[in-house]
């Protein structure tokens, strides 16, 4: 940087309005909270909400400052308030052990859960009484990959904005629509209208993924809904689905945890979307 740049107080009100997104009421009144690290911070700085730039201010050490100018510059440019911070402020404002030089202020980004049904989905994660916010994360980002056009997050579920939820997304957060606090009861009627068919994973379902890959059935609009990684699915909610379906265990394995269970069916189902007939199996004759 060539000339020394001024450090942001440690008693600044920017620091304490920062360190306050910690705690949820404090998101939910501010509706902002909290992206760590370049690969986050880089993904705030490219989204856009319908108010604008999603990222409002950024916390910097010099030395992050260095190595990733290409980030700083482009959130100054977005308009972002950039402020030079020591590793103990940044401490302070960041929710990991060991930050890495690069804290974000954002506004939320859900999306309404009624633009959600009216842009036409084909895939849709419904996240119904998950709690961890790891797992919720995680499970974002696999829908991510997947090509999903939407997740929804329950209104029994964990905060999309928790930090261990945003930066378990790894960036993903930005890049599909998410809506929360949406009923499951709701979400699955709403998604059911749209044409979707609701399937709901579930490690003791009536009905097997591959047996549902290999008679075609799954190339058509879908809704998977996945529970609680401890519980599964409430009865209830399993009997809102159109099916109910496992993963088969082929190995000795007890059970898949919620991320890698949501893997394998958004992917399936992204698959057989994308494939002639619906991804049946050919047996030769």
């Amino acid at each position: 940087m060539g000339t020394p740049v001024e450090l942001i107080s440690p008693r600044s009100p920017r620091v304490a309005a920062a360190r306050r997104l910690a705690r949820r009421n404090f998101r939910t009144k501010e509706r902002r909270f909290i992206a760590e690290g370049p690969q986050a911070v880089r993904e705030a700085v490219e989204h856009r909400g319908e108010a604008g730039p999603t990222l409002v201010e950024l916390f910097a050490t010099v030395e992050a400052a260095e190595r990733y100018a290409g980030i700083v510059d482009a959130a100054r440019a977005a308009g972002a308030r950039v402020h030079y911070a020591s590793d103990e402020v940044l401490a302070e404002v960041s929710q990991t052990v060991t930050p890495q030089g690069l804290v974000g202020v954002c506004h939320f980004l859900d999306s309404p859960f009624e633009d959600i049904l009216k842009s036409g989905p084909k895939l849709v994660a419904v996240l119904a009484h998950v709690r961890d916010p790891g797992n919720a994360g995680t499970v974002l980002r696999c829908a991510d990959a997947a090509g999903a056009d939407a997740v929804v997050l329950t209104d029994a579920s964990v905060d999309l904005y928790n930090p261990k939820s945003v930066r378990a997304s790894v960036g993903s957060l930005f890049h599909l629509p998410v809506a929360v606090g949406v009923p499951v009861e709701q979400a699955v009627e709403g998604l059911r209208a749209a044409g979707l068919r609701i399937l709901a994973a579930d490690g003791a379902g009536e009905d097997d993924l591959d047996a549902e890959l290999d008679a075609g059935t799954m190339g058509g609009p879908s809704a998977w809904v996945f529970g609680n990684e401890a519980w599964g699915l409430p009865e209830e909610t399993r009997a809102l689905a159109d099916a109910v379906v496992r993963v088969p265990i082929h190995g000795r394995a007890e059970s898949l945890n919620l991320a890698t269970a949501a893997a394998v069916c958004l992917y399936a189902s992204a698959r057989a979307q994308r494939a002639p007939g619906g991804c049946r199996s050919v047996t030769p004759s």
